[in-house]
């Protein structure tokens, strides 16, 4: 196999259409606009047409796609998908110039952008532009992420695929350059800005900082998604703005009259949340398809996804509280579960599910999720104990929609936290999952510990659950509110919840309002109030109106899911006229622009050519010589039917000896469908359809791996009992960096064996690991309660024993004694 030396020219040797994207990000406190310039040219002796398939952030608000072609400038209006593709094919069979960009029928978080009819020699430069709340970190720091892999999405058996090609490419050879540049603007100041990337030191634009720009380092390939976090000093504070209405649009219309948007921190009572709940049913479903072998970061340090993620399970189990019950699925082509049914939380139990999840490789194939959801969801809830799901996944699945409609389905028996690994994630899956399921999503990117983040949702799943949620409004006479957004469905301490609402009316009386949230915690009736000024803010364009009308469509869409849309008119209808109305697009519409004064029919076929996207490598398979290729097809320029985009069903009959032995090539092609080439993310090349001795087919499994060196910590939460203690045995000593002779000489006399192995690991943790509180806060918690039951004498003496055996000056109130 002839090995490619240039990743800009396809097998054949055509130029690759895609020659720069540039991307500008304009932040404003939670809120982003983006935009994105990507410059095409025709390198080739004939025509051509550009197709190029990317990601976007689900919750993203396109508003804007235009195309400049010389001199002339092109925008594109929203019309509904079949008309604009209509129109696109009509353009080109008349020799027009056209531009289409729509939205995949399958996922909202992928995008396909058609560039037509571009002559030989013409270069079109074209405009995207969108708008996003950043969502809110464990840390307080606001993430946004510009997506730069696109994942295959696994088609799941038995499912029907329509679909054009995904031209994938490694993503060192993605044959255009990209250059990102962020301006910040809030409030607050800007305490600091990091990223997965290397970029250039933050430059602040004014003295009191609240103001900032950082862009890009030189130099950048576009191997992975670009992730900022955006630090603001006070962080957690309730605002709202009120946007002035487009001064053209009708009175009464959505963006005709003002648009208010709440950022809400709710704030529980102190007494509720010092008690940590006890109970609850936690199922833990663990993604082991072949991806999970893929390296969680991008250094030479970061080990596979899957090893992460036992660890994690690890310190989620030591963190449970005794007398709740848990389970663990792992899901690929199929699942598998560590207990029959949920089991009752105790040493038993708990040291039976470790070893098993020790044991745990990512070996079980594709990324068929739906199937162990539909088995957790038709097994009996336990009285008394509210059922927490905690999905962990690195997978793109093509049946998205279907998977978010059976949490939806099944939202009031449970709580869903979702967890999000590794650049490509799809945002859609994620953040849908906890959205309908009432929990909170996480993206775990590039070299994050997995730790933190997952046990700040455990300590979401441990908060009462809120009930009985409203919102009241008093709004000066002749002034009302419409919200906008789905209902309030979960609520959190310390986490934010947005609120979009029209505005209809005018009052001279007064010029502030206020909003009431109210619920019942624990039992009990709690209520939070904001006062706002109705005064529209300055210079705040339509931002708000168009993330509001973002938010209605897609609650819209969701509602009706499930029904089928070609017999419910009314509701399709509905969301066009909104998609059309606010410039945003939707499942049901498109961006088409034609260029009207370009040539003469053309004669002979428009050549297509589906631009490369990176893609994640294949994992822990030799890479020696690949052809980096494009699929190229042609097209007949005559008016042809368009069927949409989708991502194509990954599918195929060859062994992994045998894939490796080719180099980790793969081209697979699903039945009657196009191919796709490139290297290919581990999921889609272990199949359950491929029958080799590395898949579960008859119960053989992959090779175990040397186990590697434990970090210490994990190593020291490893010991601890399901009650909260630690026992004094070598292993501990061991953990500690000390002999055994060490612990036994300096244990106080009067002090139980276990109450000093308890206190040593506490002032171990609290003194030596500090930096690390947020993931062994709640197993230290369930420590300290459990020496408190002890009645102990002796704990000030132990207290000090340990402090100078370990180095340490930790004082006894530190350890909640």
């Amino acid at each position: 196999m002839e090995r490619c030396c240039c990743g800009l020219m396809t097998p054949e040797k055509q130029a690759v259409p895609l020659q720069s994207v540039d991307v500008q990000v304009d932040v404003k406190d939670h809120v982003a606009t983006v935009v994105s310039t990507l410059l095409y040219q025709n390198k080739e002796e004939k025509p051509i047409e550009a197709v190029f398939v990317f990601p976007m952030p689900s919750e993203a608000a396109v508003c804007h796609f235009s195309a400049k072609v010389g001199e002339t400038l092109i925008v594109a209006e929203v019309k509904e998908k079949k008309q604009a593709r209509e129109e696109y094919d009509d353009a080109l069979s008349s020799g027009q110039q056209a531009f289409l960009l729509e939205e995949s029928d399958q996922s909202p978080d992928i995008f396909s952008m058609s560039v037509g009819s571009l002559p030989p020699g013409e270069s079109a430069s074209i405009r995207l532009e969108y708008v996003t709340e950043l969502d809110v970190q464990a840390d307080e720091a606001l993430r946004f992420c510009l997506p730069a892999v696109l994942n295959p999405r696994y088609q799941p058996a038995g499912t029907e695929s329509t679909s054009v090609n995904v031209t994938s490419v490694p993503s060192s050879l993605v044959p255009y350059d990209l250059t990102f540049s962020v301006r910040v603007e809030s409030p607050r100041p800007v305490s600091k800005v990091e990223s997965s990337c290397t970029m250039d030191p933050v430059e602040y634009l004014n003295q009191d900082q609240t103001k900032a720009s950082v862009k890009l380092a030189a130099g950048h390939k576009f191997d992975r998604d670009v992730e900022l976090l955006i630090y603001y000093k006070d962080s957690h504070q309730p605002s709202a703005v009120v946007e002035a209405g487009q001064a053209s649009a009708k009175p009464g219309s959505l963006m005709g009259d003002p648009v208010l948007m709440l950022s809400l921190y709710p704030e529980f009572p102190k007494d509720i949340m010092s008690s940590v709940s006890s109970s609850g049913e936690f199922v833990f479903l663990l993604d082991r398809s072949g991806s999970m072998d893929c390296s969680m970061g991008h250094g030479p340090q970061s080990g596979p996804r899957i090893a992460s993620a036992r660890d994690t399970l690890l310190l989620l189990l030591k963190s449970l509280p005794m007398g709740c019950y848990f389970n663990i699925y792992s899901f690929g082509s199929i699942f598998e579960q560590i207990f029959k049914e949920s089991a009752e939380y105790n040493q038993k139990t708990m040291e039976e599910a470790l070893e098993k999840v020790e044991k745990m490789h990512a070996d079980l194939g594709g990324t068929e999720i739906l199937a162990p959801l539909k088995h957790i969801y038709s097994q009996g809830c336990i009285p008394n104990q509210p059922r927490q799901l905690f999905v962990f996944t690195d997978g793109e699945v093509g049946n998205t929609k279907e998977v978010i409609n059976l949490v939806k389905s099944n939202s009031g028996s449970h709580r869903c936290f979702s967890f999000g690994i590794g650049d490509g994630a799809s945002s859609a899956l994620i953040k849908g999952l906890a959205k309908e399921g009432g929990g909170h999503a996480q993206f775990i990117t590039g070299n994050d510990r997995m730790q933190p983040k997952v046990i700040q949702s455990l300590r979401f799943a441990m908060q009462p659950a809120v009930v009985d949620i409203s919102v009241t409004w008093d709004l000066p006479k002749g002034v009302s509110a419409s919200v906008l957004s789905p209902p309030l469905t979960s609520i959190f301490q310390g986490q934010r919840s947005l609120l979009y609402a029209q505005l209809t009316g005018q009052s001279k009386e007064r010029t502030e309002g206020c909003v009431t949230v109210k619920y019942r915690l624990a039992g009990r009736p709690t209520e939070n109030k904001l006062n706002f000024s109705l005064k529209p803010a300055e210079d705040a364009g339509l931002t708000v109106h168009r993330l509001a009308a973002r938010s209605l469509i897609r609650s819209l869409e969701q509602d009706q899911e499930g029904a089928r849309w070609e017999k419910d008119d009314a509701a399709k209808k509905k969301i066009i006229d909104l998609s059309v109305q606010s410039g945003v697009s939707s499942s049901f519409t498109a961006f088409i622009a034609v260029n009207k004064t370009s040539g003469d029919a053309i004669q002979g076929p428009l050549l297509r050519r589906n631009v490369p996207l990176p893609m994640m490598m294949a994992c822990s398979m030799p890479m020696p010589q690949m052809n980096y290729g494009m699929q190229m097809q042609s097209m007949v320029c005559a008016k042809k039917k368009s069927k949409g985009f989708s991502l194509p069903k990954f599918r195929s009959k060859r062994s992994c000896a045998s894939r490796a032995s080719s180099g980790g090539f793969a081209s697979l092609a699903s039945s009657g469908g196009p191919v796709v080439t490139g290297m290919l993310c581990a999921d889609n090349m272990m199949d359950e359809d491929f029958d080799d001795t590395m898949m579960v087919k008859g119960g053989s499994r992959l090779a175990p791996q040397p186990k590697a060196l434990r970090d210490p910590l994990l190593e020291l939460v490893s010991l601890q009992t399901a009650s909260g203690c630690w026992k004094l045995e070598p292993a501990l000593a061991t953990a500690l960096s000390k002999t055994s002779q060490d612990l036994e000489n300096k244990q106080p006399s009067m002090a139980k064996t276990e109450v000093w192995a308890t206190i040593l690991a506490l002032v171990w943790l609290h003194g030596l690991k500090a930096d690390a509180k947020d993931e062994w806060e709640l197993l230290v918690m369930k420590a300290a309660t459990w020496l408190r039951s002890q009645n102990a004498a002796g704990l000030t003496e132990c207290v000090e024993a340990a402090n100078a055996l370990l180095g340490c000056s930790v004082q006894k109130e530190a350890l909640g004694l």
